[in-house]
């Protein structure tokens, strides 16, 4: 168990720390000049991260609802024989 629970926080702390370094340097490359070396691209690109997120939940709710209906069919079938 903490085992499991020591992998999820690391991934949180990894996804908060890449998060809060984007945050903290995309508002300071804005000040600075787009050609100047200092500016440099974010360590995630989070419009990507949205999508993908979004995809996996929506794939995840397909599973899910499938799965549940597959669990309803066969307990109607059972009752039925009964």
């Amino acid at each position: 168990m903490r085992l499991l629970f020591g992998i999820i926080l690391g991934i949180l702390l990894t996804i908060g720390g890449a998060y809060v370094y984007d945050s903290s340097h995309s508002a300071l490359d804005v000040a600075e000049a787009p050609g100047s070396p200092a500016a440099q691209r974010p360590m995630v690109n989070w419009d990507v991260v949205s999508v993908k997120w979004q995809h996996l939940t929506d794939s995840a709710h397909a599973e899910w609802t499938k799965l549940a209906n597959r669990t309803d069919n066969s307990r109607t079938d059972s009752s039925r024989a009964n």
